[in-house]
């Protein structure tokens, strides 16, 4: 299961996410998060866009709820509400990832993922547009490793099989 936040910049009017690769080029599921989508293998969630996405513990599972609460770090979605849901439910079962992007978003669910002994990967420098998300996770201490984008997917899929 993979649960996507993109921060977008937006001028006050609802955005919505509109990155969802086509299915000939994707081989698994890829939705829009919709409140009470089912969390499960093979299908990744993207968070819409001006809208935070949780993950919720249902019996032995986890559903999706998307709000408009209160904006964190200037931004929604925030990385870190989606980070600090899924730390709560899966704990040291959660693989983190940060990658490019402005600002501190992030960091404290990467510390909630860390807390919970979870592990996360960030994008170096080098290969991102710009390294404020990933910089202040790595200068925080919480990366356990810090990857480029090329290596990135090969990293992931190395997480998920030792974690």
């Amino acid at each position: 299961m993979v649960n996507l936040s993109q921060n977008i910049l937006t001028t006050g009017e609802q955005c919505s996410i509109r990155c969802v690769p086509p299915a000939e080029k994707c081989k698994i599921r890829v939705e829009e998060a919709v409140t009470g989508g089912i969390v499960e293998p093979g299908v990744v969630w993207i968070a819409p866009g001006d809208y935070h996405m949780v993950l919720e513990k249902q019996g032995v599972g986890a559903r999706i709820r998307t709000h408009q609460e209160a904006r964190e770090n200037s931004c929604r979605p925030a990385v870190d509400v989606l980070f600090r849901s899924t730390a709560k439910i899966y704990g040291a079962g959660v693989l983190g990832v940060v990658l490019t992007g402005m600002g501190q978003d992030g960091l404290l669910g990467c510390q909630n993922i860390r807390e919970a002994g979870g592990k996360i990967i960030v994008q170096d420098d080098l290969s991102s547009v710009v390294w404020g998300m990933p910089g202040s996770v790595v200068n925080s201490g919480f990366a356990d490793r810090v990857v480029s984008l090329q290596d990135m997917a090969a990293e992931i899929i190395d997480g998920v099989i030792s974690h």
